[in-house]
């Protein structure tokens, strides 16, 4: 059952104005559907009135708060921007942020069971570990081989495994770990061989497997796996494997505002509603200035009775909400809670695969955005004459002068 919407005639000015807000700030959520979803055409701009861009204005509003950090996983919130940028950033780190992966796999041999095709994409899925600030993009011939090959743009990986009996095993030892010897092939067994000046310039122990257990085949007494692979420098965009996340993605922030006291018994069910953690059943103080303090909603001193002594729900964590909406499903409550997410609050969880450490891989994505802004200033300028294409910069990692025309999309 849908809270019963107030019609617009009987409202005040003043409530007009602050439901005027509240779309504003917030994507509504009822039972059936979800509201103000759609942004205005330029974000954060409203007929008569002077919104202009200020830096000091946006640098009050704009910050971001890290809830969880690891190598490689990590959870933020970015917090007073739009819809267009926080998605610019997830896309960017999902198919423009580069990573090293294996394009070619020469297989000499493969007596094992998985066929060579499915061999080679598996090789070309395991994440590898590198500085990929010390190599550059392949040149690509017009029909998709790689111009040169050199020490900059490639490494190669050699993989030689052979399965063998134990003459250690027990008589009766079952286990085939145990009772063969390399029965299963992984990408620990990668081995990097350094070409050209490699061994001089990059850091010992700086090129690796970023997961070393990663299972590639099974291998029985007698079989055999001799393959040369090589790893170039690539993006999302042209092959999910060089993509350094897995997954990246972000969601509002959930809002729940409570509008009238909920008490009793009433408060209790209402916290069933919610997920673990989100509704708080507390006892008023008969003080509710002092109670509402406590609240983490969007009007605390409404959840407040005026009573000392009488439990109420209050809103103590939104953030764990899963907006499952199953208080507005219940007839007594429909009318006293107000469900929605905050339009400029981004709950971003970031996973990578283990190729770079995911704080770098945030601000590289940040890096490559403010990059795509510069171009488009200079786009936008020569078309409207204020600057000559001989003066603009060549954009970063392209050599002044180089042919890039023939570079195409796999």
């Amino acid at each position: 059952m849908s809270p019963t919407p107030i019609p617009r005639s009987s409202l005040s000015a003043e409530q007009r104005q602050q439901r005027l807000l509240i779309r504003r700030k917030e994507v509504g959520l009822l039972i059936d559907r979800v509201t103000d979803v759609v942004s205005t055409d330029f974000p954060g701009h409203y007929p008569g009135e002077d919104n202009a861009w200020d830096l000091e204005r946006f640098k009050k509003q704009f910050h971001v708060q890290i809830h969880e950090y690891e190598d490689d996983h990590m959870v933020f919130d970015l917090v007073g921007i739009d819809a267009a940028i926080a998605n610019a950033i997830r896309r960017i780190l999902i198919a423009e942020t580069p990573a090293m992966a294996i394009e070619y796999a020469y297989i000499s041999q493969n007596t094992s069971v998985v066929q060579d095709e499915v061999l080679a994409q598996r090789l070309g899925l395991v994440p590898i570990c590198a500085p990929i600030e010390m190599f550059e993009y392949p040149v690509r011939e017009v029909d998709g081989t790689i111009r040169e090959m050199h020490d900059r743009c490639i490494l190669s990986f050699k993989l030689h495994v052979k399965c063998e009996r134990n003459p250690r095993a027990a008589p009766d030892e079952t286990d085939p770990k145990k009772l063969y010897i390399n029965s299963d092939v992984t990408s620990g067994m990668l081995e990097f061989e350094p070409k050209g000046g490699q061994a001089d310039f990059l850091p010992e122990g700086s090129v690796e497997v970023a997961n070393k257990d990663i299972l590639l085949a099974k291998l029985r007494p007698g079989q055999e796996i001799i393959c040369d692979c090589i790893a170039i420098l690539g993006v999302g965009k042209d092959h999910a494997k060089f993509s350094p996340v897995a997954p990246a993605t972000y969601r509002l922030m959930p809002t729940v505002t409570i509008t009238q006291p909920i008490t009793g018994d009433d408060a209790h069910r209402f916290s069933k509603c919610f997920s673990k953690g989100v509704i708080k059943v507390r006892t008023s103080t008969g003080k509710p200035a002092e109670d509402a303090s406590k609240s983490r909603g969007g009007i605390g001193s409404n959840e407040v009775p005026t009573e000392a002594g009488v439990p109420y729900a209050s809103v103590r964590n939104p953030r764990g909400d899963s907006v499952s909406r199953e208080a507005l499903r219940h007839p007594e409550f429909s009318d006293k809670v107000r469900l929605g997410r905050r339009r400029d609050h981004f709950i971003f969880d970031i996973e990578g695969t283990g190729v770079r450490a995911v704080d770098n891989l945030v601000v590289n994505a940040i890096d490559l955005l403010m990059d795509k802004c510069v171009q488009m200033k200079q786009e936008i300028e020569r078309q409207r004459g204020e600057m000559d294409y001989e003066e603009a910069p060549a954009p970063e990692g392209v050599t002044e002068g180089a042919d890039t025309t023939d570079k195409v999309e796999e």
